[in-house]
């Protein structure tokens, strides 16, 4: 019985991930915790005019310029700022972003089989930025690309500066 039980743990080691999880307001997320930075307070933030409502603007970090957008704002979920909402560092492939959330709620390990690919979801916007949904605690947990879900917004604000520009 324990030779089976450790195949088992053998078959699943490989495919275990770490995600953290957060909530955005009461639906809970998660994110491959390889591409998190840091987890901070919300910082002052620099307004930039012409921009998406869900485009706070920039904050400084340490030195390092960074833009930061409301993910709530995003989804079009309401939620208000608790002592609790914090600002996710993302480490993208040329830049950092900040994702403001309203908590961070632990560290997942979750094994891959345990994951089901992203549902059709009927809806006038694009949804790719879902990669997969988790159960977890009787819960489910969307999985989120960032890096899709950021191509998306830099899609729209180049076509509104390009807009302005031609006008």
């Amino acid at each position: 019985m324990g030779d089976s039980n450790t195949l088992s743990e053998q078959k699943s080691s490989g495919a275990i991930q770490k995600y953290l999880s957060f909530s955005l307001g009461n639906e809970e997320y998660a994110v491959p915790l390889l591409g998190v930075r840091e987890v901070i307070a919300i910082p002052d933030i620099t307004p930039v005019p012409h921009t998406p409502p869900h485009f706070l603007g920039m904050m400084n970090l340490r030195g390092q310029v960074i833009s930061v957008i409301d993910l709530r704002l995003k989804f079009n979920i309401k939620a208000e700022k608790t002592a609790e909402t914090s600002v996710i560092i993302f480490d993208l492939a040329t830049s950092a972003l900040g994702v403001v959330i309203n908590s961070v709620n632990s560290v997942l390990p979750l094994d891959s089989a345990n994951i089901a690919p992203r549902p059709e979801i009927q809806s006038y916007k694009s949804t790719e930025y879902i990669t997969g949904v988790s159960k977890h605690d009787n819960k489910l947990i969307l999985l989120l690309d960032i890096n899709k879900a950021l191509s998306i917004e830099e899609h729209v604000a180049i076509s509104k500066v390009m807009a302005k520009t031609a006008a």
